[in-house]
């Protein structure tokens, strides 16, 4: 039996390989700080996003997902930083996930507030 696609795991998970070549970008021109946020945040987002699939009940499913989007946030800021200073290798693509990744996170998010509701109606 084949697993549906899933896409958010699937785009945190490319998103996160993205990060991890660019964290090595940065590194290999010293910018080691900048680097080591990007590398723990990026990679955070799918990992949090990964460890919802799993979750024990629909309030640690959204608990989750929140975590993911406030790490997704956090990457964002950091994309941010290096798109404003000088010296850094262009991110734009990186811009673009990360933002179509909160986008996505924001609307599960929020249809998972609606259906637990509903649930808890009937």
């Amino acid at each position: 039996m084949q697993e549906r696609p899933n896409v958010i795991v699937d785009k945190t998970f490319e998103f996160a390989l993205l990060i991890v070549e660019f964290a090595e970008k940065l590194e290999s021109t010293r910018k080691y700080v900048v680097a080591n946020q990007l590398l723990k945040s990026g990679t955070s987002v799918g990992a949090n996003v990964r460890e919802a699939q799993n979750a024990e009940s629909k309030a640690d499913f959204i608990h989750k997902m929140k975590i993911a989007a406030k790490e997704a946030d956090e990457t964002e800021y950091w994309l941010l930083l290096c798109q404003k200073s000088e010296n850094y290798p262009d991110c734009d693509l990186l811009q673009k996930e990360v933002k179509e990744i909160v986008r996505i996170l924001s609307k599960i998010i929020a249809s998972s507030k609606i259906n637990r509701i509903n649930a808890n109606r009937n």
